[in-house]
């Protein structure tokens, strides 16, 4: 437990992989930044997990993206 009985956030974000590191690292600021601010939760407490799958196993609509 955090502080004040709060428990650390953790969000987990899944994308098709392939877009560059610098992009992945300003997404994980940006939705740190956007929970301190919603959540009040201490930035130290928030964790932001980066999933990235391969086109060939995502699907949409109940179809293979390839």
């Amino acid at each position: 437990m955090i502080k004040g009985g709060k428990s650390m956030p953790i969000i987990h974000v899944n994308l098709i992989e392939g877009r560059p590191p610098e992009k992945r690292k300003k997404l994980i600021e940006n939705i740190t930044e956007t929970t301190v601010e919603t959540l009040d939760a201490p930035r130290e407490s928030v964790r932001v997990l980066v999933h990235e799958v391969p086109d060939s196993h995502w699907g949409i609509a109940g179809k293979s993206k390839k």
